[in-house]
């Protein structure tokens, strides 16, 4: 299959999850690959899952000298990009009162800080007419107990979106937006939950979705390179991909 050949795609947090398997994708397709992440035991496992044929960076999203250094491999060694996807993500249950500032900063640093000045850093080595997606979550426009700064950092995002969206037109570069719900990656979306509370927020989000289940990183892929490379003439928009969770959908019969 060569549906991306010839195409050149970074993925910030595409070590593990949604981003892995939008990464493997673009391979399956043709693409070249360079995806980023700063967890080393995911680090490894991505480079033996992707192959030779992924660039494996090894970059913290909250540093700028990273972020700098991602622009520069780019730039010098990988060469124009047609796809970038803003997919890095953190995010911690807290209720108000336990938010303290390190959690909000961290939160906002990874989520919506650093989502921003890589973007800004690789525009100019993004081609006219190339594609950015940002990963947000449900959770954005929804008033979920417990995700105050996720929420917040999230729904910034989407506003950076939208703004970048209509900057960007005369280059003819589609800015969209991914947006999750449950999805079955390692972490279910909390990096420090234990696994026990993973499985229960798992059988939560299944009875929660309209649907009726959790979604997999490879719908959630298939709908971030739908915005990437099929979707020509959308931009500025928000794909939910979360079983009906944001439409508020209710199942036939259902009180």
């Amino acid at each position: 299959m060569d549906k991306y050949a010839g195409k050149k795609a970074v993925i910030t947090g595409g070590t593990h999850g949604m981003g892995l398997a939008t990464a493997e994708a673009l391979l399956a397709g043709g693409a070249e690959v360079l995806v980023t992440g700063h967890n080393e035991q995911n680090l490894t496992a991505a480079r033996e899952k992707l192959g030779p044929n992924a660039r494996i960076l090894r970059s913290d999203t909250t540093s700028l000298v990273d972020i700098d250094a991602l622009a520069k491999v780019v730039a010098d060694e990988f060469g124009p990009v047609d796809f970038v996807h803003i997919n890095a993500g953190f995010a911690e249950i807290e209720p108000i009162e336990q938010v303290t500032e390190a959690s909000y900063d961290r939160t906002f640093a990874v989520n919506t800080k650093g989502a921003f000045f890589t973007v800004q850093r690789l525009l100019p080595h993004v081609i006219d007419g190339g594609a950015l997606v940002f990963t947000t979550a449900v959770a954005d426009g929804t008033g979920t107990p417990g995700m105050a700064t996720f929420s917040g950092a999230k729904a910034a995002l989407r506003a950076f979106a939208q703004v970048l969206a209509a900057e960007l037109l005369p280059r003819g570069i589609r800015v969209n937006v991914v947006s999750p719900g449950f999805i079955r990656t390692p972490t279910m979306g909390v990096a420090t939950a234990t696994e026990e509370s993973r499985e229960l927020f798992a059988k939560e989000g299944a009875a929660l979705t309209p649907l009726g289940r959790i979604g997999t990183p490879e719908e959630v892929a298939v709908a971030a390179l739908f915005l990437g490379f099929d979707a020509t003439f959308t931009t500025g928009v928000e794909l939910a991909v979360d079983g009906g969770i944001a439409q508020g959908l209710v199942p036939l019969g259902a009180e």
